[in-house]
């Protein structure tokens, strides 16, 4: 039987505090039982809860950070994330952190292919528009969108287009956070369905305008 969402309790929160302090194998198996049961069993829990509405399957990503490229050799991340993968070429998403619940969609990564298209679509005079006619609604609703970006304008783009600013941008995610602290069922379900409606238009136009890669993975090329 399914574990029904309660919401996030105080210990959730104080068990990243910990993790902050201690970021060490020997904390995370003292505490395993505490983390499944405050953190990441609840984050499950919403996206199991949200699964009807939005479709998709449950994901949730792993703890253990990804050592093999990584000068930073903590073992574990700061923040308990999962996704209902329900979209051609992105996801909804919700994560658990010292900072609160943090919900979003968009594009967490663009292969060289779908940037490709989404750069020709923002230069478009039509497209582009759009799409920062989209960010400044979104924004004014209390999204924040961001992404990693470029220090300047990608080759080919002149520095001073009016639409540099999007240009820059190597992915895009949309979404706002909630906390931290204590954060009750009803809150943090109508937190995260909220801000994934919000961000529907801004998602429609990435699915119309860059859609998902043709490229295999990058570690399969």
């Amino acid at each position: 039987m399914e574990r029904p969402f309660d919401g996030f309790g105080a210990d959730a929160f104080a068990w990243f505090e910990r993790l902050a302090l201690d970021n060490t194998r020997a904390y995370f198996g003292a505490t395993r039982e505490a983390y499944e049961a405050s953190v990441r069993g609840p984050l499950e829990a919403l996206l199991g809860e949200l699964q009807p509405e939005f479709g998709g399957e449950v994901r949730l990503m792993r703890q253990q950070r990804d050592l093999r490229f990584s000068r930073d050799r903590t073992p574990y991340k700061e923040r308990t994330a999962g996704f209902l993968q329900a979209r051609p070429g992105g996801s909804l998403y919700a994560e658990l952190s010292v900072r609160g619940f943090y919900a979003g969609r968009g594009y967490k990564r663009l292969m060289p292919d779908q940037l490709e298209r989404y750069r020709t679509a923002v230069a478009d005079e039509s497209a582009g528009a759009e799409l920062a006619g989209l960010v400044a609604a979104a924004e004014a609703g209390g999204l924040e969108v961001w992404g990693e970006v470029l220090k300047t304008a990608p080759r080919g783009f002149p520095r001073d287009h009016p639409r540099v600013a999007l240009l820059r941008h190597k992915l895009m995610i949309f979404g706002a956070r909630l906390g931290p602290g204590p954060i009750g069922r009803d809150a943090a379900l109508e937190h995260a369905a909220g801000a994934w409606r919000a961000g529907a238009p801004l998602a429609a136009w990435l699915d119309a305008h860059v859609g998902p890669s043709t490229l295999p993975p990058p570690g399969r090329r």
